[in-house]
């Protein structure tokens, strides 16, 4: 029973200390650091899923580079 109150005095500790340091101004490049990994990582995404998009709509098009006549050849095949 006595270790379980120690735990929760402890994270509130571990908390109270983690958010000061945070916002004292050596912590405060970290947040802007995260800040701008968030950013980065939320366009990494969105281009990705573009690409993804764009590929698959691309995918079921002919070949516009093959002449009409190599096209009918491969459907025969």
């Amino acid at each position: 029973m006595e270790q379980n109150g120690t735990d929760n005095v402890m994270k509130t500790v571990v908390g109270v200390a983690g958010g000061a340091a945070l916002f004292s101004p050596i912590g405060m490049p970290i947040v802007h650091g995260l800040a701008g990994l968030a950013v980065a990582g939320l366009g990494i995404f969105t281009v990705g899923s573009l690409a993804f998009k764009a590929i698959g709509a691309v995918s079921g098009m002919e070949n516009p580079f093959l002449p009409k006549e190599s096209i009918d050849r491969e459907e025969i095949r």
